[in-house]
């Protein structure tokens, strides 16, 4: 693999008049403990849009925006925030829905996938909701128990509560747009409860961050999937931030290469496609 560097003129083969993408976002962060009893929400995936034939048309710069992962909650009582969207062109993926501390009146936050809402007391809440096409949504918290709800991911859910014991975050789901599988956007698991009995719950597959313990911090999203952080548990009480997101495309290798790049995308040539992965934001002319 080599960075591509601003300025790179392109070999015979014409330019390709589609692309294959891959377009995640940033995972929401989870939520903290509630001061009262009650394990902090998983955070949402980030959105994840996948498809084929793609129109590009030469000569005109494409954006590409990676989005950042939202930000864990700090102290009791705390939400955390929603993910920022990713944008490959015309096609964004939304950012993951915010985990909560699980306030009777704190909604989970909505987005690419929800967040899932913490533990509380009396009613049973729902978790925030995804946008169509890109994930699922976060898992239903509170309740007399105080178990708390995971977040959703692009391939499942996320777990609700039972009770005491607290859902997991949703799984991801697996591309292989970068010539090998990798599984992204997965929601992030549930804090901890020791006064109810209720014990901390993994993220998802695809980078989905685990829910902390009385002596273990919550995890963040892994960076570059699109992961919802952890929710914070009794005594560690923070929950994790979650991943950030990445934007792959390919196309046949017979096509030349980009005339121009921008944002240091890494490139590979190789079964029969060429391959642009970006960690940061940039552009692409063909």
């Amino acid at each position: 693999m080599q960075a591509i560097a601003a300025g790179t003129w392109p070999a015979a083969g014409g330019a390709p008049t589609s692309v294959e993408y891959l377009v995640v976002a940033g995972g929401g962060g989870g939520g903290s403990y509630r001061s009262a009893g009650g394990a902090g929400g998983g955070g949402g995936a980030g959105g994840f849009r996948t498809a084929t034939g793609l129109a590009v048309s030469a000569g005109s710069a494409i954006t590409v925006t990676v989005g950042a992962g939202g930000g864990n909650a700090i102290g009791t009582n705390t939400n955390g925030t929603s993910g920022n969207n990713s944008v490959f062109g015309s096609i964004t993926s939304d950012g993951g829905g915010y985990g909560t501390w699980g306030g009777d009146s704190a909604a989970a936050g909505s987005g690419g996938s929800g967040g899932g809402h913490g533990g509380g007391t009396g009613s049973v809440y729902s978790g925030g909701t995804a946008t169509s096409g890109q994930g699922n949504n976060g898992g239903a918290g509170g309740g007399p128990s105080d178990g708390g709800g995971g977040g959703g991911g692009a391939g499942a859910v996320g777990g609700s509560a039972s009770g005491s014991v607290n859902g997991a975050g949703g799984n991801g789901s697996t591309s292989s747009i970068s010539g090998s599988a990798v599984t992204y956007a997965g929601g992030g698991g549930v804090g901890e409860n020791s006064q109810s009995g209720g014990a901390r719950t993994l993220g998802g597959s695809g980078g989905g961050g685990d829910g902390g313990t009385v002596s273990v911090a919550a995890t963040n999203g892994t960076a570059n999937t699109g992961g919802g952080g952890g929710g914070g548990a009794l005594t560690t009480i923070n929950s994790g931030s979650g991943g950030s997101g990445i934007v792959i495309i390919r196309y046949a290798d017979s096509f030349a290469d980009a005339a121009s790049t921008t944002g240091s995308p890494t490139f590979t040539n190789a079964g029969g496609y060429k391959i642009y992965q970006w960690t940061s934001s940039g552009s692409i002319t063909f």
